[in-house]
């Protein structure tokens, strides 16, 4: 019986660097990279779909023909007739990223504004999986939708992963973004926040605080990354500790913690040892770091 990892946030137009220093269009984004990375590595008795809003001009149909091309659903997406799609443009220095974004108009933004497109699509879940960029984009009204429709989907059975992928520019101020993110976090059973993002908005010392303060918020899973350093699990109060192995030759770090989330999730729910899962999980996203752009082969 299928079971379906459903995906929730917004895909962009992505201008990556090449070799030349010219840039190559394509199409990414966290929520989008995650599900990406998650159709390669799930075992076939899983389906994969994308909960979106896009446009319905030719760049919006070229982005949903993409992700139907990558064996991703399309079929919950939503499009509005007076909306695009958002772009943005990586900037490398040395494999370390930065972006610079043009999203205002994006469709994405509308995604929670019908609940019930938006009900349905969670009605379909096993696994429903989120971020942080997900609640960052949406009106105050539509974030607490979202929410609200998680946590009933939640209470209806589904499995629910979050990533706060902490990106303070996109929010009003910091105080909103953390109340924002906390809240997401109580409707979650899976966590999978980055030590880095959680020390600058947060104030944690080490990833245990970052694990505590995420478990005291009743989520059962919490694998903080933390790039070539230590990581941590707190697993219903068992700590587990993994050191990812060395990587050389890096080249871009864009979606190193979105595939790390897709390798991991697809193992933990195949009821891999959570060591080992871990350890898919570094694996994938130090392959893809070795790559330019999001999506790699």
């Amino acid at each position: 019986m299928k079971q379906t990892f459903l995906s929730i946030g917004e895909c962009m137009v992505e201008m990556a660097p090449t070799a030349s220093g010219d840039y190559h269009l394509g199409f990414a984004g966290d929520t989008l990279n995650t599900a990406w990375y998650a159709r390669q590595t799930l075992a076939p008795h899983w389906d994969v779909a994308y909960f979106t809003a896009v446009g319905q001009d030719a760049i919006s149909l070229r982005m949903t023909d993409f992700i139907g091309n990558a064996s991703i659903r399309t079929d919950l997406i939503r499009r509005l007739p007076d909306r695009t799609v958002g772009l943005y443009l990586i900037q490398l220095d040395n494999g370390e990223r930065s972006f610079a974004y043009w999203r205002s108009d994006s469709a994405a933004r509308k995604l929670a504004t019908d609940l019930a497109a938006l009900r349905e699509a969670l009605s379909t879940a096993s696994l429903i999986f989120f971020s942080g960029i997900t609640l960052a984009i949406l009106s105050p009204g539509d974030r607490q939708a979202l929410l609200d429709a998680i946590a009933e989907a939640r209470g209806a059975g589904a499995t629910v992963a979050f990533d706060p992928n902490l990106r303070p520019r996109l929010w009003e101020d910091p105080d909103t973004m953390r109340t924002a993110i906390m809240a997401a976090a109580a409707v979650s059973d899976i966590l999978l926040p980055s030590f880095e993002d959680e020390a600058a908005a947060f104030g944690d010392t080490a990833p245990d605080d970052t694990a505590r303060r995420y478990a005291d918020c009743g989520a059962g899973l919490v694998v903080v990354k933390n790039g070539a350093d230590e990581m941590i699990a707190l697993d219903k109060g068992q700590t587990i500790r993994f050191t990812p192995a060395p990587v050389t030759g890096i080249v871009d770090t864009t979606a190193a913690g979105d595939s790390f989330n897709a390798a991991f999730l697809a193992a933990y729910l195949e009821r891999t040892d959570l060591a080992q899962a871990i350890r898919a999980g570094a694996e994938l996203a130090a392959k893809v770091i070795s790559k330019r752009g999001a999506l790699v082969d």
